[in-house]
């Protein structure tokens, strides 16, 4: 009986995707166990030694979760909508060549630890409420700089939204539509008062929405193009970052403990604030993409607090080069809430 064969959209990982299924001279055909068709194909055996390497960042613990949960929450390995615990058990079972270590309950294990996010609260506390430009807080800056890297953005579009609510009877014209001018930039999330960034929306629909409009105003929105460029991509990191990536256990263990605070900056860059409290609040974003910036990064995405679409901000505005503008009427504002 021939072998069942999995493809990357098993475990919809960037690292298995685009480095390793490729390296292992894959068939082509329909997935066995999520059915995607004309994907790459390799015998679950060919995986075995980098998920042991996983494997090995977990300990067996009696009423722990499965190896699988543990995947999925983790790194959100085995995300395809097919593979449920079940199948993504079965799927596990044969890379691994043990059906009963899927059953098994594990934790996290104990060798692992990180202060980073412990020092990202105390740093964010110093400079809001403290010390603002000498801090005594100190952060790991070299261990920071290493798990940006793992999150440089995949290739982005080249066609971005910038929207300002039209305030004269005409619309703006796009020589108006960009970043403003340094005295007159205010705190942004990203940047700092008199650095001007631009912001800007995957979608038209986006960057209405990203300057909270009423209803019955009208929205100029102008179309930007930009070029290929490094960028940090906070959106997701649990789903960007690859546990494929290191060769050793030790290395995969110290970034599942560090996953906490990629997670928290990215939470710093999606954070509702209040217009009143922004010159406070968003000093911590500023700080991180600061430091952004100096690692040699062209600008940050990060998800929208108030639509589906992206952000991007772009730490140097003459990269993007504008083309139209067109008017929008906001019909409807849509307003969501809960009790406190």
């Amino acid at each position: 009986m021939a072998s069942r064969l999995c493809c990357p959209d098993c475990f919809d990982d960037r690292e298995l995707r685009d480095q390793l299924f490729p390296s292992l001279n894959p068939s082509q055909g329909t997935c066995d166990f999520c059915g995607t068709v004309d994907a790459q194909l390799v015998e679950p055996s060919q995986l075995a030694n980098y998920f042991e390497l996983l494997v090995n960042v977990y300990e067996h613990r009696d009423g722990g979760k499965t190896l699988v949960e543990w995947m999925k929450d983790d790194w959100q390995l085995f995300s395809h909508p097919s593979m449920d615990i079940a199948h993504a058990k079965e799927l596990l079972s044969e890379i691994l060549d043990d059906g009963e270590i899927v059953r098994r309950g594990f934790a996290p294990s104990t060798s692992y630890i990180s202060e980073g996010l412990a020092q990202w609260d105390k740093l964010r506390d110093e400079m809001m409420y403290s010390n603002r430009w000498f801090l005594d807080v100190a952060i790991d800056e070299e261990r920071l700089e290493q798990l940006l890297d793992m999150l440089i953005a995949p290739p982005l579009p080249l066609k971005w939204y910038r929207a300002r609510i039209q305030v004269e009877d005409e619309i703006f014209s796009i020589d108006r539509m960009g970043a403003p001018p340094r005295r007159r930039s205010s705190n942004g999330r990203a940047n700092p008062a008199g650095i001007p960034y631009l912001y800007l929306g995957s979608l038209a629909d986006t960057a209405v929405a990203e300057i909270r409009p009423h209803t019955g105003e009208f929205a100029c929105v102008a179309d930007f193009t930009i070029p290929e460029i490094k960028a940090a991509d906070l959106r997701n990191p649990r789903k960007l970052v690859s546990p494929f990536i290191l060769s050793e256990s030790s290395a995969i263990g110290q970034l599942r403990a560090d996953l906490p605070l990629l997670v928290r900056l990215g939470e710093e860059l999606t954070r509702p604030v209040q217009p009143a409290g922004a010159a406070i609040d968003y000093i911590p974003s500023q700080y991180l993409c600061e430091f952004i910036k100096k690692r040699g990064f062209d600008g940050v995405v990060y998800r929208s607090s108030v639509s589906d679409g992206i952000n991007l901000a772009l730490f140097d505005p003459t990269q993007a080069v504008g083309g139209s503008v067109s008017r929008y009427n906001v019909s409807k504002v849509f307003v969501e809430v809960a009790i406190a």
